[in-house]
């Protein structure tokens, strides 16, 4: 989150002037320390700061502290003629001799305060000195908004909205509700931050030109991208070297969908050494969008910049240089760095230390079980400040693929307002088969301004589509989405998704060409070249060593739930094997609904240890009763150990549920012709081909029956037929119409040519 105690205050000095008359802090008469009995000297310089003439006050009251050392008064009174003539660090060093000799002095306190604000490297001791006037003066409204002020420079948003929320409800004046409104949009409070807003343009129509990115921004994240367009337009027309206009112009063209224009908006920024902190922010933000990689590093260089040239970065600038830093593998260590610095000056701050563990799991210094223990053990229990639930839902947010287990911490979270927590919540949901508890959750979400313009709801409603067994209906909204989408990424995901419900209503061709078409498009891709070698392998386009190969890619990495999808569809397509055993459980230990993975590890087992393996699907269906894959999984342990009543009964449940599954039907067809109960097996298969029509794989059983029922001529028919079929003409077809042939002859007492020698 941006702090926004980073932009340049020297700006800002019309409005400390101003805000040093709000809060009632007497420049001129101190309020402690002084006497009845000023020294001639010293009555002469506070004379002369009454008339104005600040330069000769300066200059008497040094003469008087040349004479009198010790004098508070005449100390005072040139801190505040320093103050009075702009001499920003003078007037800090004055005060601070004045706080050494009387650490109680409202002027001083309350003036180290106002200059806290002038300079970073200076907020936190006006927030102490502020706190200090405080204990004195509770009821000190002034000085408690201008502690809320520095607290949200420092980006400690809890610290200021406490403050705010003593300060608002007393009608303060309209600078301290507009410095409000920006802490609370900035703090990620957009609704009230634009309430705020709302009740300064009431009095102001016009509001500064530093508080319209602000104002922008709570009208963006609100939903209303095109108004915050519209006013950073007309205010940069009016002035077009506006650096922070320009860049929330960028990232609300961003927002809106249209990257070109917001880059050609920044393009005047480039190489401008002013410009850097801006620039970095609209560059991280639009390659966030876009997943433009080369922006976000460029952003990671600029921020480099930004920190080698500030003397005393603020807490808040150091999380945003860590926050972008940690998007990027080559510079993820450095982001670690400073996440671990301000946790040590910080140890009570709960959202830093989920970053520290998010970014040492990415870092592969903890694994996918240590990382939730470590994040269930940081957020117990949760703080009660709405502003640092916020913080700490902003950095969950990051975690793709969170565990189930962490559901009611995410719940508890709600509160703090942070819309796709709701998302996360549906995947969870999701994870546990729990598809309308996933629908519900992603309603809420969609009913946000922000969830309705997310194409990643879309996506998850095909998911959920897909569990729940609705394969056409997913299939058609993943091509929908594909099609209509302006985003690369969106497409991308899109495709991957269909090509998942192509190779699930048993297309393999069709997840095949997706895969080959993304793979042209984008050759370095990983996830895309472990989808292709799983299908590819299924087709049997690729042999076991080059499909093994790729699988050594793709492990190059942690595996976590975050890995790609393919990788476990390439661990599921490829065979039981002894050397991939502890590859089954790595897997299974952090993604136990893998099915294809499941089905590799009861294979593997059933051989081994049947009665390991019939524990295991037990334990499957017991945390997924409404799974048909794990009914599969049972159905085909049982048929493998010779239980064909069990088998049986499993793939009857399946048909209770999906009367047109073709696999089941095929399945439950195969049992009843092991169980020699021809007649059903025929009825079945029939069923198939209904649905599948020319299916070879279905034929070729049929007539495999058929040969059962001493049908061989009819048999020998039907495979011959097949044979013609390119797809179906291989090594093992031949084989078996050799021996159907040389069995035929042999009934009649003839002996086949091949044999005779």
């Amino acid at each position: 989150m941006r702090s926004i105690g980073s932009r340049s205050t020297r700006n800002l000095r019309p409005l400390y002037l101003a805000l040093a008359m709000i809060l009632g802090f007497n420049l001129l008469t101190p309020t402690i320390g002084w006497t009845q009995t000023r020294s001639p000297r010293v009555q002469e310089g506070y004379a002369l700061l009454e008339r104005g003439w600040v330069n000769d006050a300066i200059t008497v009251f040094q003469q008087a502290l040349r004479s009198t050392p010790q004098s508070l008064d005449a100390r005072l009174g040139l801190a505040i003629a320093y103050q009075r003539a702009g001499q920003d660090a003078n007037a800090w060093s004055a005060y601070q001799q004045v706080l050494s000799q009387d650490p109680q002095n409202r002027t001083a306190l309350a003036a180290v305060g106002l200059l806290g604000g002038y300079r970073p490297e200076w907020q936190r001791q006006g927030i102490e000195a502020l706190t200090t006037l405080l204990t004195l003066q509770p009821d000190n409204r002034q000085a408690r908004a201008q502690r809320a002020l520095l607290h949200g420079y420092q980006g400690d948003f809890a610290a200021a909205i406490a403050d705010y929320e003593q300060v608002l409800p007393t009608n303060p004046e309209a600078a301290v509700v507009l410095e409000a409104a920006q802490v609370y949009t900035y703090s990620g409070d957009v609704a009230q931050g634009l309430a705020l807003f709302r009740r300064y343009l009431a009095i102001n129509p016009t509001l500064p030109i530093a508080a319209v990115p602000a104002y922008a921004r709570a009208l963006q994240e609100t939903g209303d991208v095109a108004a915050a367009i519209e006013v950073l337009q007309s205010r940069l027309h009016a002035d077009t070297n506006a650096t922070e206009i320009r860049t929330a112009l960028a990232t609300a063209y961003a927002a809106n969908n249209q990257p070109k224009q917001a880059l050609e908006v920044l393009e005047p920024l480039r190489g401008q050494n002013n410009a850097a902190l801006p620039l970095a922010r609209a560059l991280s933000t639009i390659g966030r969008q876009s997943r433009d990689v080369s922006l976000t590093e460029e952003a990671v260089a600029l921020y480099r910049q930004v920190l080698q040239s500030t003397a005393s970065p603020t807490p808040g600038l150091l999380t945003e240089i860590a926050d972008v830093w940690s998007e990027l593998p080559a510079s993820s260590a450095d982001a670690l760095a400073l996440y671990d610095q301000l946790a040590a000056q910080d140890p009570q701050n709960q959202s830093l230390q989920v970053k520290q563990r998010l970014l040492r799991y990415q870092l592969g210094q903890i694994g996918w079980q240590e990382l939730h223990r470590e994040l269930q053990q940081v957020l117990q229990p949760l703080p009660t400040a709405l502003p640092k639930q916020r913080a700490i839902a902003q950095a969950l947010i990051r975690l793709d693929s969170p565990d189930p287990a962490l559901q009611p911490i995410y719940e508890q979270l709600l509160a703090a307002g942070v819309p796709f927590l709701q998302f996360r919540i549906a995947q969870m949901e999701l994870r546990q088969n729990e598809s309308a508890a996933a629908r519900q959750a992603l309603a809420a979400y969609r009913a946000t301004a922000v969830g309705s313009q997310d194409p990643a709801a879309e996506l998850l409603l095909a998911e959920i589509e897909r569990q729940e067994g609705n394969l056409e209906a997913s299939a058609r909204r993943y091509a929908t989405i594909a099609e209509q989408t302006s985003q690369p990424a969106i497409r991308q995901s899109a495709l991957r998704g269909l090509a998942g419900i192509r190779l699930a209503q048993q297309q393999p061709e069709a997840a095949l060409a997706i895969y080959q078409q993304l793979r042209a498009e984008e050759p370095q891709n990983l996830a895309l070249t472990l989808g292709e070698a799983a299908v590819a392998y299924t087709l049997q386009q690729l042999s076991l060593s080059e499909a093994e190969a790729i699988l050594k890619q793709g492990l190059a990495q942690p595996l976590s739930p975050n890995s790609p999808p393919e990788l476990f569809l390439l661990v599921g397509a490829l065979p039981p094997a002894a050397e991939r055993a502890a590859l089954y459980d790595q897997i299974l230990s952090i993604q136990p609904d893998q099915f294809a993975v499941n089905r590799r590890w009861v294979q593997y087992w059933a051989e081994r240890d049947p009665q390991r393996a019939e524990a295991r699907v037990a334990d499957l269906l017991s945390q997924y009763p409404d799974s048909v894959a794990v009914y599969f999984l049972q159905g085909e342990l049982a048929q493998t150990l010779g239980n064909l009543d069990q088998a049986s009964d499993a793939y009857t449940t399946i048909l209770a549920r999906q009367p047109q599954n073709p696999d089941a039907l095929a399945a439950l067809a195969g049992v009843r012709f092991q169980q020699r109960r021809y007649a059903d097996a025929t009825r079945l298969y029939q069923q198939v081909l209904a649905l599948k029509p020319n299916d070879p794989e279905t034929r070729r059983l049929l007539a495999e029956l058929q040969a059962a029922q001493d049908q061989r001529v009819t048999a020998l028919q039907e495979l011959q037929e097949l044979q013609q079929q390119p797809a179906t003409s291989d090594a093992q077809m031949h084989q078996r119409l050799q021996d159907l042939q040389i069995d035929f002859l042999q009934r009649r007492g003839f002996q086949p040519s091949w044999e005779r020698y």
